[in-house]
C-alpha cells in the first residue's frame, strides 16, 4: 500500500513538472490521473489497490461520528431525567482483532463514545472489559460493537 501511495504522489508531481504549472489544481489532476493509472496497472503492482483501504477508513470515521452523535443523545436523555435510571455494569467483549494497533483503535473508539469506557484488556489481548453507563443486555452490546467498530476496523486493516 505504501508503494502505491508513493507512486501516486510521484505521478502527481511528475504531472505538475511536465505541465510546468505548479498549482494545487494541477497536482490534484495529476493525483487523479495517478489513481487511474495505478488502478489500470494494479495486476502488475504488489498488493491490493490502496483506495479500498482509504474508502474503508473514511467509512470508519463517519461511523464513529454517527455513533458519537447517537451516544451523546442517549447519555443526555439519561442525565436530564430527574431520577437518572441508569444501570452501570462491566462486561467482557471478546475480540477477533489481533494486531496491537487494531485493539488500541477499538479501545479508543469505545472509550471516546460517551457512556462506555474500556477499563482493561486481558493479558492475551483477546478480551476487552468495558464499563457501560446504562447496561441493558450484554449480547446486544457485544453485537453492536462487533457489527460496527470491529467490522469497520477489520475492513481497514484486512482489505
Amino acid at each position: 500500500m505504501a508503494f502505491q501511495v508513493l507512486l501516486n504522489f510521484f505521478i502527481a508531481f511528475l504531472w505538475m513538472f511536465l505541465s510546468m504549472n505548479f498549482t494545487l489544481s494541477t497536482f490534484l489532476i495529476g493525483f487523479i490521473l495517478g489513481i487511474i493509472m495505478i488502478l489500470m496497472m494494479n495486476r502488475f503492482i504488489p498488493g491490493r489497490f490502496y483506495m479500498g483501504r482509504v474508502w474503508a477508513l473514511v467509512k470508519l470515521f463517519f461511523l464513529f461520528l454517527k455513533e458519537l452523535f447517537l451516544a451523546n443523545f442517549q447519555v443526555l436523555s439519561l442525565i436530564i431525567r430527574p431520577k437518572m435510571p441508569i444501570k452501570p455494569a462491566i462486561f467482557a467483549l471478546p475480540t477477533v482483532l489481533e494486531k496491537e494497533w487494531e485493539i488500541t483503535l477499538l479501545s479508543n473508539l469505545i472509550t471516546l463514545t460517551p457512556g462506555t469506557l474500556v477499563v482493561a484488556i486481558s493479558e492475551d489481548s483477546k478480551t476487552l472489559f468495558i464499563h457501560a453507563l446504562d447496561y441493558g443486555d450484554a449480547e446486544e452490546a457485544i453485537d453492536s460493537i462487533r457489527n460496527s467498530f470491529e467490522r469497520a476496523i477489520l475492513e481497514v486493516s484486512r482489505t
